[in-house]
């Protein structure tokens, strides 16, 4: 395999491209358009076919054919979801062109820039159907709020689980 040459510092670079065929994969010439969509919790299910629904509408109206769906139930801060991580190995093997998703915050909850980086990196667009921006300011008040919601909720599952352990070294059978 032949390195690149950076101009001015004369680094040596590899193309995606030749990655690929590094790890014994083909680059794909045309690549697929995923439909993302997710929620946190199975009670959400109901908003989750609500939020595939609207992807549908947006695409059919756009002409945009979607070549595979993927969605999961879990939360936005947890980067082991199964169609989540799938989906980021098929975007850097190249496999993706196009990921259409209805907020920023149903793909990731934190750190969106360098996914979006990511994937551009590896020419897959994201179409974003309810792109709003917000002002930093604002956006770091939802961090905020985001963060207090995650490490309530994770503190209150310690006192469950300390309450369990209680409950446990109570009811042992001293035999």
């Amino acid at each position: 395999m032949i390195a690149h040459r950076t101009p001015t510092t004369n680094r040596r670079y590899y193309t995606h491209d030749q990655y690929l065929e590094y790890r014994g994969l083909k680059a794909v010439e045309q690549g697929k358009t995923i439909g993302y969509a997710r929620v946190s919790g199975v009670a959400q299910k109901p908003d989750l076919k609500n939020q595939v629904k609207a992807l549908e509408v947006y695409c059919q109206t756009h002409s945009i054919p979607i070549d595979e769906w993927i969605q999961d139930i879990g939360s936005g801060l947890n980067y082991k979801r199964k169609g989540f991580n799938r989906l980021m190995e098929m975007v850097e093997l190249g496999y993706v062109r196009r990921l259409v998703i209805a907020h920023r915050d149903r793909f990731v909850r934190f750190g969106y820039s360098y996914f979006e980086a990511f994937c551009a990196r590896h020419n897959c667009d994201i179409i974003v159907l309810n792109d709003d921006t917000l002002s930093p300011e604002h956006e770091m008040v939802q961090d905020l709020i985001t963060i207090t919601t995650v490490f309530s909720a994770r503190l209150h599952g310690l006192r469950s689980y300390k309450r369990g352990i209680k409950d446990a070294a109570l009811h042992q059978d001293p035999h």
